[in-house]
């Protein structure tokens, strides 16, 4: 028979080692463009393209004695929330999104070139995370091009390991920052009033 203070303890160990080890977390994030945006343009048509360029689809691990099987990544909706975000921003500016391969339009490519979610390797217990977001945007109209890139990032400290729910915001955050900068960017607007 096992005595209760043995018992005790062997519940504390298993306590301890779940709180060691971390599932996999795939995030819905709600990228939005967060400044309000005149009506600058006068209907000019733009195709729009939004695209994953990223090398790894893994935003980091969560920590815990198992890192390999507590990856971070993000839901496959997130790139159609983008483009939706893209082009509704677009609109309020006064262009046209038009379908590829309208004659005589502009266009714009919003790549997510790179998304991360970094803790302090060194650790089993998550207390910190560096997150960032950087997309490339690139607007050409007849014979002009201009890229440019756009990031945002944060760092953030917890007092126990954050649950998806925080992660979801915390990214979405970050890229919203990101994909808000594109559109204060008055040189894109710019070439696509051309």
């Amino acid at each position: 028979m096992i005595k209760p203070l043995s018992m005790m303890a062997v519940l504390g160990l298993a306590l301890v080692l779940v709180g060691c080890a971390h599932s996999p977390q795939q995030l819905s994030v709600q990228p939005a463009v967060q400044v309000p945006l005149n009506p600058v343009a006068r209907q000019q048509p733009v195709v729009v393209t939004v695209r994953d360029a990223r090398q790894s689809k893994i935003l980091g691990t969560r920590g815990g004695i198992y890192p390999d099987s507590s990856s971070i990544t993000v839901s496959e909706d997130t790139l159609p929330k983008v483009r939706q975000q893209v082009e509704q921003a677009l609109r309020q500016l006064g262009f046209n999104v038009v379908p590829e391969g309208t004659p005589n339009s502009n266009s714009l490519t919003v790549s997510l070139a790179e998304l991360k979610y970094q803790t302090p390797s060194a650790s089993t217990y998550v207390t910190e995370a560096n997150i960032g977001a950087i997309f490339v945007a690139e607007a050409q109209a007849a014979n002009t091009r201009y890229q440019g890139r756009y990031g945002a990032s944060a760092q953030h400290r917890f007092g126990y390991a954050p649950n998806q729910a925080t992660n979801t915001r915390l990214v979405t955050e970050v890229m919203s920052d990101a994909l808000t900068r594109v559109f204060k960017d008055a040189e894109i607007i710019r070439v696509l009033q051309r």
